[in-house]
């Protein structure tokens, strides 16, 4: 038996994954065999979800073993075979690689077919990826495209040219001490 998987993302220019693989094999080969697709290190926290027919999260394959008190049972890459959550055909799930901005690629169990296949191989690749980590747009403002503060480029930051010492109103600061601790 052979599994036809499919893999695509909305963020990638026409971007699709295929892949025929061996019922028998694990998530962690087909985690694998993505990563090596696409180009991605091997350096995320990455994730399996087994989804409902509108998306909806459901059972997780993590990379690592993960405690808690979890819905579902908890499932690892290494330990899990496809066959164990892939059942059907047209099942859903999604293979989260950006897990900071919860980023992921779109999967599906396209077809059951007849026959064999050695692992998991790649069988087309169309489109461009997206880059794997999306930068954090929280630093917008306070650095510049130079990789300075904007602080360090501009004298007038926060009016410091118009600064007077004569505006700090002393008063209450002349009780504070650094000096005995009693601050902290």
């Amino acid at each position: 038996m052979i599994y036809k998987l499919t893999f695509s993302c909305e963020e990638g220019d026409n971007f699709r994954l295929c892949f025929d693989a061996d019922p028998e094999s694990t998530f962690l080969d087909l985690h694998n065999a993505i990563l090596a697709a696409v180009k991605y290190p091997d350096d995320q926290m990455t994730s399996f979800f087994m989804c409902n027919d509108h998306w909806e999260k459901e059972q997780e394959v993590t990379l690592v073993e993960m405690d808690g008190n979890f819905e579902y049972d908890n499932m690892v890459m290494e330990n899990t075979r496809l066959s164990e959550l892939l059942e059907e055909q047209g099942q859903r799930m999604i293979y989260i690689f950006d897990p900071m901005f919860e980023r992921y690629f779109f999967g599906s169990l396209r077809e059951i077919a007849a026959g064999q296949v050695e692992g998991i191989k790649l069988t087309e690749k169309r489109g461009t990826a997206p880059s794997q980590l999306q930068q954090d747009d929280g630093l917008q403002g306070i650095v510049g495209k130079d990789g300075k503060a904007d602080w360090e480029s501009d004298e007038d930051f926060y009016g410091d040219s118009q600064y007077d010492d004569g505006e700090i109103d002393m008063e209450g600061f002349q009780d504070l001490s650094f000096d005995d601790g009693s601050m902290f």
